[in-house]
């Protein structure tokens, strides 16, 4: 990985601030420190029928002498259609070697989603997909159920009801370093888990314990990986703090993770701490996984792929006070 240069960061500024002026609402920190962002693009502003999240890390050599490390989630985005839309901002990398590249590579994408939505017929193909079971970028359920429990437990209920078996051995539990801002207080949690049983099991166990159950905020993330289809299971559950869920499952994402749930927890103190606080959420969640060897570095889960370097195609399931 080159070495960042104050003109390589500086760009990287100049460009954050832009996009994040053009995008508003639509354009998300995922990870500040990591420089991990995620922006929804649609085919139109009011209630697009094509979306697309693209997610990037931006390396410290980005843009004079890296490419951003990119993820393009969608739920009808695979085959020839991936194929397609990966060489287009590819060919945009190239062309435009040592430059910003991001709003270019958006609306390279907006310009692809404006295409099927005018062309006859053309309907995103998402009860077909055999891909991830999870939530797309925004707050729709890709499934046909929508939880109404406000217990994060019984998110779960839906998933494990169906199956009579036996409850599976509850897997161990690992506590991470509690990080203190402003007297706000964060703690991860994290336990391997190969079935929604399995997580559901973990979510009941820590909210036996009565500092946990008393959080203001219980924030989790899980991806379970489906050997015989190939596929991954993951979700994710804000418990009020708004949008903290799946921001946290992004950052698994993005990290590669497998077969692994994270709870965040979160003791309020009296002092708001804005986007900060979405900041110590995910890093808590990465340093547990560092801690237990789910990952060694972001840079070392994003190795190139071609001469470009892609993360692996996830479609993705699904106040502060």
């Amino acid at each position: 990985m080159a070495a960042s240069s104050p003109e390589a960061a500086q760009q990287q500024i100049d460009e954050i601030e832009a996009l994040s002026s053009i995008y508003g609402e639509d354009w998300c920190v995922v990870d500040e420190d990591e420089k991990i962002y995620c922006i929804k693009i649609g085919d139109c502003l009011d209630q697009p029928k094509w979306t697309l999240c693209l997610q990037v890390i931006l390396p410290p050599g980005y843009p004079t002498s890296e490419p951003p490390v990119y993820q393009l989630n969608a739920p009808w985005l695979r085959g020839q259609d991936y194929t397609e839309l990966a060489n287009s901002l590819e060919e945009i990398y190239i062309q435009n070697l040592g430059e910003s590249i991001l709003y270019l590579w958006v609306e390279k994408i907006r310009e692809v989603l404006v295409e099927k939505a005018q062309s006859s017929n053309s309907e995103p193909d998402i009860k077909k997909t055999t891909e991830e079971v999870d939530e797309d970028c925004g707050n729709d359920f890709l499934l046909d159920y929508q939880p109404v429990q406000e217990d994060p437990v019984e998110i779960l209920n839906y998933i494990t009801s169906e199956s009579q078996e036996v409850d599976e051995e509850l897997p161990m539990i690992h506590h991470g370093t509690p990080l203190t801002d402003r007297r706000s207080t964060f703690q991860a949690h994290l336990a391997p888990v190969v079935t929604p049983r399995q997580v559901k099991r973990v979510l009941e166990k820590l909210y036996e314990n009565k500092k946990i159950a008393s959080a203001t905020h219980n924030i989790y993330a899980y991806r379970i990986y489906c050997e015989d289809k190939h596929t991954f299971l993951q979700d994710c559950e804000d418990d009020g703090e708004t949008a903290a869920g799946g921001r946290l499952l992004h950052l698994m994402q993005i990290l590669n993770v497998q077969n692994v749930l994270v709870v965040v927890s979160r003791w309020y103190g009296g002092i708001l701490l804005g986007p900060d606080r979405f900041k110590h959420i995910n890093n808590c969640a990465r340093n547990i996984l560092v801690e237990y060897n789910y990952v060694h570095s972001v840079e070392e889960s994003s190795k190139p792929a071609g001469k470009n370097k892609k993360i692996r195609k996830d479609n993705k399931k699904r106040t502060e006070h």
